[in-house]
């Protein structure tokens, strides 16, 4: 992998709407197919539909788990990482990425949602937290252009 390949996060809880669910599926799908590095927590729901659009995309997912083990993860994660860190992993995903998308999403997502502000990395947001720094979006494909252009525009 070129040191100049995109890295994103797509974040998300586990308990989604079918809404969430196929938005994260077509944004993991449309950031595979644009051979961006993805990255989640590696779980259910969101975190699910992310890597298996990004499977279906033709991309690398990468899977930052809770647990010391794969028993929590799912089975469209192309490189897992078991942190055994519980909810603390959320920083290292967002250490490890240039944005994130998040989608829709509980207190977990709020998390994530902070640290990529923190860290003064751009974040967008479908049906999720409405805070300052975080820009909605309507679609999949709004979402993957304009992450990918804020990314861009930074280097």
């Amino acid at each position: 992998m070129a040191k100049d390949t995109p890295r994103v996060a797509i974040i998300g809880a586990r308990d989604a709407s079918p809404e969430g669910l196929e938005f994260a599926f077509q944004v993991g799908k449309l950031l595979g197919e644009q051979g961006v590095l993805v990255y989640t927590g590696g779980a259910g729901g969101i975190m699910n539909a992310a890597c298996k659009g990004v499977q279906a995309g033709g991309g690398i997912s990468v899977g930052i788990l809770k647990e010391n083990d794969l028993e929590g993860a799912n089975e469209h994660i192309k490189v897992p990482i078991m942190t055994g860190m519980g909810d603390l992993r959320n920083g290292i995903i967002i250490r490890s990425v240039q944005g994130a998308i998040a989608v829709e999403g509980a207190y977990g997502t709020l998390s994530e949602i902070a640290y990529t502000l923190s860290d003064k990395k751009p974040v967008l947001g479908f049906r999720s937290w409405d805070i300052p720094g975080l820009k909605s979006v309507k679609s999949p494909e709004e979402a993957v252009e304009t992450l990918l252009e804020l990314i861009r525009g930074s280097k």
